[in-house]
């Protein structure tokens, strides 16, 4: 029932396109190993192979040409939304967030960006700024720019509104992105969000 509503939903926008679908954790892998579709929706709890540990196979730090994965669920616990960015997820999204933010979430996925239930940024962020044991990662040297592009996306900012909140065009903001990535060897926005919070730049 739930494969079926977000079909609905997402056949409705003209440039989307449904490439597969999966009963299983199993059959969701290799699917999208076939397919190589733009975003992967995956859910958590599943039969024979769970939506962490598919996530982990087919976008995890292990994966040489990750695909980008949106995890929606019906389930927000602080340790799932963690172990799924951790696990290569480009975003954490709850299944009651609604076909608006369901769709916003697909093309920020397939444009490299990344979203996160409004419900559960603030709690998921001020985790990683308790650091705890987790050892942080050495400081680069960011740029003032760069520092001020990394503060924005680990705030939540789509890199349009980094563009008009720092006045600059929409390429540059992807260049110093590009830079930050190499830097401190982050794959994507969600990386150097937690990277930031992390590092205590959000303090």
């Amino acid at each position: 029932m739930v494969r079926t509503g977000f079909r609905l939903i997402l056949e409705r926008e003209p440039d989307l396109e449904i490439a597969g679908e999966a009963e299983d954790g199993e059959q969701a892998v290799a699917l999208a190993r076939e397919l190589r579709p733009d975003v992967t929706l995956m859910d958590i709890r599943m039969p024979r192979l769970d939506g962490l540990a598919a996530t982990r196979l087919l976008a995890g730090p292990a994966v040489a040409d990750p695909l980008a994965v949106l995890v929606v669920t019906t389930f927000d616990l602080d340790e799932l939304v963690h172990e799924a960015l951790r696990s290569g997820a480009r975003g954490f999204l709850l299944k009651d967030a609604g076909p608006r933010l369901l769709v916003e979430a697909v093309h920020a996925a397939a444009n490299g960006d990344s979203l996160v239930s409004p419900s559960i940024t603030t709690r998921l962020l001020a985790h990683f700024s308790n650091g705890g044991s987790r050892p942080r990662r050495p400081d680069p040297a960011l740029t003032d720019r760069e520092l001020a592009v990394v503060k924005g996306v680990a705030r939540g900012r789509t890199n349009a509104e980094l563009a008009a909140e720092l006045m600059i065009a929409l390429s540059t903001v992807k260049s110093h992105l590009g830079s930050v990535q190499r830097k401190i060897d982050a794959r994507n926005r969600t990386e150097i969000a937690v990277w930031a919070w992390e590092s205590g730049l959000m303090y």
